[in-house]
């Protein structure tokens, strides 16, 4: 089967829930008009259905291989990077004076997913690119720039991201990769090795810029001592040309449980050249700008591996027949006018799972769209205090998309081989793989339990928490407007909305006084990961309930807009009401940890 781009629920998404209008009217946008805009999505649309889907299969069990220290990708590989470039997405939002197309980030985030549903292992490589291009355009002095973002944009070069090293996973301050400075070059030397780097080689393309976090000789301990680093694997000489090679090279490439067709490589530097970005010990704060781009796209990863998951299912269940259909007084019908051997869809457990997967697709692409439509508005406003406003929404939002919507993809590509039966199992049907590939989105990028602490430590109490209570605060309005509305869809989710955000607000106090205020940090942290499902969920319901509030209200009738007040009814029935436990969980269920102690000691 062929993916099909979900161009309706971005249609629906800008058209009653967030406002591409608005952002297509300010300067920054000005040259991109709503018709554009969606031109895009369609070409990028058939650009993943058509030629990275089909390729899928053919990538994940040929995958790239380390030989001589060099890492070989086959051809398709290399078709499929070629036609990428071809079509300029990966210069989707760069500055236009280096190459790019200056449009929303936005833009981007919904040609990442297509992409990742397409075939993930591939996405990663422009991914990477992206946040190399994001902090370099930030961090970078003008001669960096001029060297090296025109042909990161355009495709002729990538890049990567290089921090894990075998004894500093998650505690990147550990880190004891070294740089020394060479005063006759003007450059520093960096030797150590790093692990687990995404397509940390291959052959795709002419040359890689790694970014590098090092320490130099001196330097501070923990965070505060790491620098970051810009090391070619070809020199690039003051003409622009390519080099000599650098002292960068892979020794290996790990076997993973999925994206085979990703090297994820062991990389050695051996006194290699390279250059510092920003200024020395201050590389955590420029490399924290890719990381943060980077875990964004990574919830997109969850979403797109999800929904073609989600698809392959619907198919699946469409086609295989099995079983009698059950309805209601069945006992009491005419045994030979029921139907007999019907296709499984029409099974209702079958119909369930596949509603819930559908709809929390829906839900955590609402979530993730939010996050980069906050992080447009804080690049195209103008007054101060709105881009201060909408970077900080962005910032808060980020983790929760980034927890949702890849713990999510777990879930649905799970409950997609559930609904394949024993056939899910097997291999040749093609659906375990998703649930292979999903895996690893909770994992990279920074743990899901690291983000929800991050989250309560750093975003949650910020400005006396000024961007959750806001959210509060819209959350309880739409309740309200929904509770007076005549729909009585509308008054059934604005009573349940009500409850759940009454909840969500009761639980952000309680972390907010336990960290910010009481410094009760044990208590506070353990019920980190159960509030942040408690904020993806309700959230997300808001901004379902939301968009089927506006097209009511619009007037907007259409058979695609009942679908979606259908799943925000869907979801507000069956999702939203578990807030009550989820708060439970993470203000009162501290307690019970407790008995982990006995495990330490």
């Amino acid at each position: 089967m062929l993916y099909n781009a979900p161009t309706d629920d971005y249609q629906f998404i800008f058209k009653h829930i967030l406002s591409l209008e608005d952002i297509l009217k300010t300067e920054k946008f000005a040259h991109c008009d709503t018709e554009s805009f969606f031109e895009m999505i369609h070409q990028a649309g058939k650009f993943a259905s058509n030629i990275l889907q089909p390729a899928y299969w053919e990538c994940e069990t040929t995958p790239p291989q380390c030989k001589n220290n060099t890492v070989i990708t086959p051809d398709i590989m290399k078709t499929l990077y070629h036609e990428f470039c071809v079509g300029g997405y990966g210069a989707i939002c760069s500055p236009e004076h280096y190459g790019g197309m200056n449009l929303p980030y936005s833009l981007f985030t919904v040609i990442f997913e297509m992409i990742s549903a397409a075939h993930m292992g591939f996405g990663l490589c422009p991914l990477l690119s992206q946040g190399a291009i994001h902090a370099l355009e930030i961090w970078g002095t003008h001669a960096q720039k001029q060297t090296y973002l025109p042909p990161l944009i355009s495709g002729k070069w990538t890049g990567t991201m290089n921090l894990t090293e075998p004894q500093a996973g998650s505690s990147v301050g550990d880190i004891t990769t070294k740089a020394v400075y060479d005063s006759s070059s003007e450059t520093y030397k960096i030797t150590g090795t790093k692990i687990y780097i995404t397509f940390g080689d291959h052959d795709l393309t002419e040359n890689i810029i790694h970014l590098v976090l090092a320490r130099l000789p001196n330097a501070p301990a923990g965070t505060k001592g790491i620098s970051l680093f810009l090391v070619p694997k070809f020199l690039v000489n003051p003409d622009g040309t390519l080099g000599e090679r650098n002292s960068v090279y892979p020794v290996g490439i790990e076997e993973k449980l999925g994206i085979h067709s990703s090297p994820t490589c062991t990389m050695q530097f051996d006194d290699a050249t390279g250059y510092l970005i920003g200024t020395e010990n201050a590389g955590m704060r420029a490399m924290f700008t890719m990381m943060n781009d980077a875990r964004l796209q990574v919830a997109s990863q969850g979403v797109g591996v999800s929904e073609i998951a989600f698809q392959k299912a619907l198919a699946f269940a469409k086609d295989r027949t099995q079983g009698t259909k059950i309805i209601n007084d069945t006992k009491n019908a005419d045994k030979s006018l029921l139907k007999h051997n019907v296709p499984i869809i029409q099974h209702q457990d079958i119909g369930r799972q596949l509603l819930d997967i559908r709809v929390k697709n829906y839900i955590a692409r609402l979530i993730v769209l939010k996050t980069s439509y906050h992080t447009d508005c804080a690049n195209a406003l103008i007054d101060a205090d709105s881009k201060i406003f909408h970077q900080a929404y962005a910032d808060f939002m980020t983790p929760i998309a980034k927890i949702f919507a890849t713990d999510g993809g777990v879930q649905n590509t799970s409950d997609a081989i559930q609904i394949f039966g024993g056939m899910g199992y097997i291999t040749e049907t093609q659906i375990a793989c998703h649930f292979q590939d999903s895996r690893i989105a909770p994992i990279y990028e920074g743990t899901n339990g690291i983000q929800a602490i991050d989250f309560i430590t750093r975003k949650l109490g910020r400005d006396q928490m000024q961007i959750f209570r806001d959210l509060c605060d819209k959350i309880a309005h739409l309740s309200g407007e929904c509770l007076n509305h005549e729909h009585d869809a509308l008054v059934n989710m604005g009573d349940i909305l009500e409850i759940a955000g009454e909840d969500l607000l009761q639980a952000g106090e309680w972390m907010y006084q336990k960290w910010w205020l009481l410094d009760q940090g044990a208590e506070a942290l353990s019920g980190a990961k159960p509030f942040m499902q408690l904020c993806g969920i309700v959230i997300g319901g808001y901004l379902a309930i939301l968009g089927a509030y506006n097209a009511i209200n619009s007037g907007d009738i259409s058979d695609e807009s009942q679908d979606y007040i259908h799943y925000a009814t869907y979801y507000a029935d069956n999702v939203l009401g578990t807030a009550k436990t989820l708060s439970i969980a993470c203000t009162r269920g501290t307690e019970s940890l407790r008995a982990t102690q006995k495990w330490i000691d």
